[in-house]
């Protein structure tokens, strides 16, 4: 498995992931399937915003990404600017294969590097799994929203998980 920086020919695999979870699953809050040139533009404002968006690689295929963006609008709220919000996904083909664990460590060890203080993840709260697997990573469940999303007609919990990435004593601008 390699774990890279994507590259915008990445976007057709990460939109198929993505789109894969959409109409069975509650881990994207969507109900249409994305197109691609979004997804393409999603990564552009992403490189020009000079967030991370990582894949996994197994044999050549793209397995997986994850990617960081700001939490809660940090341009109109900067007193987040030290606060991101992360997505993970993998393909259910390579689940349990430690996929999602490395992208995320790569993700973690990215946003270290940038000097920055927290990592959110926004999690359905019927989806164990995914809280399960932000609490190995260090995660800790730090609110739960009933009935704030909607799909296939029920209402949803979020519950968000924050990850603490550093101490500093005097924060730093991030990177």
């Amino acid at each position: 498995m390699i774990i890279r920086d994507a590259v915008r020919a990445d976007m057709a695999a990460v939109c198929d992931i993505y789109n894969a979870l959409i109409p069975t699953t509650t881990v994207a809050w969507s109900e249409e399937l994305q197109p691609l040139e979004t997804r393409q533009a999603w990564f552009d404002e992403q490189q020009s915003l000079g967030n991370p968006v990582l894949v996994a690689e197994i044999g050549e295929q793209v397995a997986g990404f994850c990617s960081y963006g700001s939490f809660r609008g940090a341009g109109k709220w900067p007193g987040y600017r030290f606060t991101v919000e992360h997505t993970v996904h993998v393909a259910s083909t390579h689940w349990n294969a430690g996929a999602g664990q490395a992208l995320m460590g790569a993700l973690i060890d990215r946003a270290r590097g940038e000097g920055l203080h927290v990592m959110v993840g926004a999690v359905d709260g019927d989806n164990d799994g995914s809280i399960r697997f932000h609490e190995r990573l260090g995660f800790v469940e730090v609110a739960r929203m009933p009935e704030v999303g909607h799909k296939f007609g029920r209402w949803l919990t979020l519950v968000l998980m924050q990850l603490t990435l550093g101490e500093p004593d005097q924060p730093t601008e991030p990177v």
